[in-house]
């Protein structure tokens, strides 16, 4: 992203940002916005080209340094370009210093476990960035919108209360901040598509052979709810933005915008770690020294 001015680049992910959920409205983010630039669809590859490269150097002084580690939530409806962001952004770092965890519905024996427990299992260790695709939000969103859900989760009847998804959210804010204390940087990102993007996108999958695997019969079926999940999102991001675990709202109608915002995010977050290599002691210089002579 060097092209791109710094000062725009904060200006543009300042736009999109939501550190205070505190009267957050998601009808006022614009799934189509451009963030008022004048990027072009032609330009996108080499700016996200750039991107990639420069998440690729700080990636690996992450690597090396093993102080922090970063965990990247992607959530969003389907059709959204979770996955395609996901391979792009991500398509420059080192596969040993990344993990990546897809999250579908919880089986029998994750069921038996509190909703936490299987998403704790898939961070993060220091130095390494870790993606989930999907993740805990899934707890106050698809559990949220179909009752069914939360009963399979087999909770004791009184801890089942009008307050349980004001109660998922405050424990999922605290255990946010939590590991924030711990040195691990939580980005989460929604990428905001629009209903009719969706629609022409699934279009696509079912009229293009290549797309066929792609389209899921239950994914029309979940459209159905696109108000109730628009009215979870915007709780759960009201009641989790903070500082510390910010929610970038994405605008997702174009998939090249929406790629280039989220690489930008994640370069701004990791040049504020102030990262750099490990400092090489004497000790350390010395013996590099015997070894270079000893090799001639």
């Amino acid at each position: 992203m060097a092209e791109v001015k710094a000062a725009n680049v904060e200006r543009l992910l300042a736009r999109f940002r939501v550190e205070e959920g505190k009267g957050f409205r998601l009808a006022k983010h614009d799934p189509a916005d451009l963030g008022g630039t004048k990027l072009t669809k032609e330009a996108a590859p080499d700016l996200l080209r750039q991107g990639v490269e420069r998440l690729s150097v700080l990636q690996d002084m992450l690597y090396a340094q093993d102080r922090w580690s970063v965990l990247c939530i992607f959530q969003a409806m389907d059709a959204a370009g979770k996955d395609g962001a996901i391979k792009h952004v991500f398509s420059g770092v080192n596969p040993q210093g990344c993990h990546v965890a897809a999250f579908k519905a919880p089986g029998p024996g994750e069921l038996d476990q509190d909703f936490l427990r299987r998403h704790v299992l898939q961070l993060p260790h220091r130095g390494m960035i870790g993606i989930h695709n999907r993740s805990w939000y899934e707890e106050v969103l698809v559990a949220r919108v179909h009752p069914d859900v939360l009963a399979r989760q087999k909770l004791p009847p009184g801890r089942v209360t009008k307050r349980i998804w004001e109660e998922r959210l405050e424990d999922i804010a605290a255990f946010e901040r939590y590991l924030a204390r711990q040195g691990t940087v939580v980005l989460k990102f929604f990428l905001n598509v629009s209903q009719e993007e969706q629609r022409e996108r699934f279009l696509s999958r079912i009229e293009e052979p290549e797309k066929n695997w792609k389209f899921s019969a239950a994914d029309v079926a979940e459209r159905r709810h696109w108000d109730a999940y628009m009215r979870c999102y915007e709780e759960a991001i009201r009641a989790t933005a903070a500082p510390q675990a910010p929610w970038y709202v994405v605008p997702a109608d174009r998939k090249w915008f929406t790629r280039l915002v989220v690489v930008a995010a994640i370069i701004h977050a990791l040049e504020g770690l102030k990262l750099h290599y490990p400092d090489v002691t004497e000790s350390q210089r010395a013996a590099l020294a015997e070894a270079k002579a000893a090799l001639g």
